[in-house]
């Protein structure tokens, strides 16, 4: 059965981020993610996932000065020390909510950095996390990101790219996390690439395209594209990664079946 979680920090935005627990809960969601949890304690988060039977699915390690435009730090080979430490940070949080996947964003190449110094870097730096984050049953993701439209220049493009990473890497708890919405900008052939990387992949995200809406606002045929994940055996969750096109209750119809049997 597919299992929807709920993106707080892109879902629910028409009320304040604590709230969003309950309102994802109301609405029949049993698992949820967001971008990050460190401005508020992690005594507080689980509370709230507690009150509402929620699991926490995903969140991002720390991934550099946000609001500067920066979106991640993994790839930085000047950034190595403030990397690691921000993956301690999060490895805590993880274990307090109970959290079994975080995501290590590459970020964008530094216009002075060499490519592959880059890609070293971030192998470095996954293989530092999961060594960490391997005695609580933590994995650690490596997302692809589109650069054509949401992030130029982000180290990580294409499902490719993050494999080579990760079998350089060498850990089994480092895995894929396959945004749709991202894969179809940049290389189409989805459900062929899920099959083939299925093993590989830790965790998926969706969207639709172009506008990065609710499915069934864009071009991917999400009402064939998620039975036939849920018939290639895929157990882990879906997030919902997405922004919602008029008000997220609004734009929940493509998701009733799916979160009517979570």
């Amino acid at each position: 059965m597919v299992k929807l979680a709920a993106n707080l920090s892109m879902m629910f935005t028409e009320m304040p981020f604590l709230d969003r627990f309950a309102a994802a809960a109301a609405a029949g969601f049993k698992g949820v993610e967001y971008l990050f949890p460190y401005e508020e304690p992690a005594a507080r988060l689980r509370a709230a996932l507690d009150a509402h039977g929620l699991q926490q699915i995903l969140f991002n390690a720390p991934a550099g000065d946000w609001g500067a435009g920066e979106r991640g730090i993994g790839a930085h080979p000047g950034r190595v020390a403030q990397c690691r430490a921000g993956t301690a940070l999060a490895i805590d949080y993880a274990r307090q909510l109970g959290c079994p996947n975080i995501h290590i964003m590459a970020g964008i190449r530094p216009t002075d950095a060499d490519p592959a110094e880059c890609v070293e870097t971030l192998v470095g730096n996954l293989v530092h996390a999961a060594d960490l984050a391997a005695p609580h049953s933590i994995s650690i993701l490596v997302e692809a990101i589109n650069t054509k439209v949401d992030i130029p220049g982000f180290v990580v493009d294409s499902s490719a790219a993050a494999i080579a990473i990760i079998d350089r890497a060498g850990r089994d708890n480092i895995r894929f996390q396959y945004d749709i919405y991202h894969m179809q900008i940049m290389e189409g052939d989805l459900a062929r690439t899920i099959e083939r990387l299925l093993p590989r992949i830790g965790h998926i995200q969706l969207a639709d395209n172009p506008g990065r809406g609710e499915p069934g606002s864009g071009e991917i045929a999400y009402d064939w594209l998620l039975p036939r994940i849920d018939a290639l055996g895929y157990d882990g969750w879906i997030g919902c990664e997405y922004r919602p096109a008029s008000g997220t209750i609004e734009g929940l119809g493509w998701a009733n079946a799916w979160l009517g049997g979570q």
